[in-house]
């Protein structure tokens, strides 16, 4: 009777790693997900936390004043002054959950609800140096994604080897917005 029992908390504790693992590994995935869908947004406000002494990442105005200090410098490519034309109405907002210490995605995640177009901006996609073989690895949409950033309707492209070949024929047209 000892026996079985034992072999009964031994697949109990099989199955409880087993979950945890699962369980772990699907948080991970999801975080990564998330990270992506808000990644200018991200960038930004670890940009912002980056420039501010520990206690002043505390104080509600001081966070303020450096989100407008960080929007009114040179150098801002065209997405994080995006980021930075939505977020400046919304500053007060911003500063609430920074102040406490959140990490930058629920920052970013908490303020898309109040402007869900926050998340939207996204970096464009690398395609320098971008063989047939990588191109290939990209969805349709973020082909087309890269065709609307040069300028170019690919009309009549139906089948993915179409979006991948204008997108090849318009090399010439990537602009260097990094």
């Amino acid at each position: 009777r000892f026996r079985f029992q034992k072999k009964k908390v031994l697949r109990i504790n099989r199955s409880m790693k087993l979950f945890w693992i699962v369980t772990i590994l699907a948080t991970t995935i999801s975080v990564a997900f998330a990270r992506e869908e808000c990644e200018v947004c991200v960038k930004v406000i670890d940009d912002v936390r980056a420039s501010m002494t520990k206690a002043d990442s505390r104080n509600k105005p001081a966070i303020e004043k450096a989100l407008g200090e960080y929007c009114a410098k040179e150098g801002l490519t065209s997405r994080e002054k995006k980021i930075c034309y939505y977020v400046d109405p919304i500053k007060r907002n911003v500063a609430q959950p920074f102040s406490t210490g959140m990490p930058s995605l629920k920052v970013c995640q908490r303020i898309n609800q109040q402007n869900p177009e926050i998340c939207t901006v996204k970096f464009p996609v690398q395609t320098k140096n971008l063989e047939q073989k990588d191109l290939s690895k990209l969805r349709v949409k973020q082909l087309k994604q890269i065709l609307a950033e040069r300028g170019v309707e690919c009309k009549g492209c139906v089948e993915k080897t179409e979006f991948i070949k204008k997108v090849q024929d318009t090399e010439h047209l990537a602009g260097n917005e990094l």
